[in-house]
């Protein structure tokens, strides 16, 4: 199974796409999709759509995880997150692909065995997990990264369960 995650934001939405056989991860890539602040939202969000639909049509992923957004203390900036993540999860869906959505506490869960982990506990055990001779850099696409091994590890999870 082919797993893209997503850490979505409107300067940089952090990709990452993984191999999942069994209880095995196996980086295919990551990265991010930059955008500047010159630049006006609506044009910002197109470079994000043609990003992320570039990456789909690339490395065919069957399912599309992606972070939820959580409450955000600065109105603007979770209102510009999630104009980013509803173009991430548009270009996914008008590619037929399965989108599942996960909290920041699932992810760190999912990774570290303890939901309130801090971000290096979580980039360490990517870099673990991935068997990676270093933290993948930045730190957007070291998240991408663990919610794709979150979404790995839930829908393993979940299939059992049947």
């Amino acid at each position: 199974m082919i797993i893209l995650g997503i850490d979505p934001g409107i300067a940089i939405t952090g990709y990452g796409v993984l191999e999942q056989k069994g209880n095995r991860f196996k980086p295919i890539e990551y990265g991010v999709i930059r955008s500047g602040k010159e630049m006006d939202t609506a044009e910002r969000l197109r470079l994000v759509h043609m990003g992320i639909a570039e990456i789909i049509e690339k490395f065919q992923p069957e399912h599309m995880a992606i972070e939820q957004l959580f409450f955000s203390k600065n109105v603007k900036t979770a209102l510009t997150v999630g104009h980013a993540r509803g173009v991430v999860m548009l270009t996914a869906c008008l590619k037929g692909m399965t989108i599942s959505e996960y909290t920041p506490l699932q992810v760190k869960q999912a990774v570290v065995g303890y939901g309130r982990a801090d971000k290096k506990q979580v980039q360490y055990m990517v870099k673990s997990i991935l068997n990676l001779d270093k933290i993948p850099k930045p730190d957007d696409a070291a998240d991408a990264l663990a919610i794709a091994i979150c979404h790995g590890n839930s829908f393993n999870s979940l299939l059992q369960a049947y």
